[in-house]
């Protein structure tokens, strides 16, 4: 016999799971501190300034 399924509480836990899904990102994107974004940033830099210097040809502006 199938299980009696309460439509609307179904869709406030999907809602509530989307919900969590959501702040889990935002967390991961934004849940950085100063210190840890001043590092990834020096990282970047560091690799753009290795890679301008592999260059064969110099750009002319």
């Amino acid at each position: 016999m199938a299980e009696i399924v309460n439509l609307r509480m179904a869709r406030k836990a999907k809602q509530r799971s989307a919900a969590k899904a959501d702040a889990e990102a935002n967390r991961a994107l934004h849940g950085r501190t100063k210190g840890e974004r001043a590092a990834t940033e020096a990282e970047l830099a560091r690799i753009v300034r290795n890679v301008d210097g592999a260059r064969r040809e110099k750009d002319e502006d």
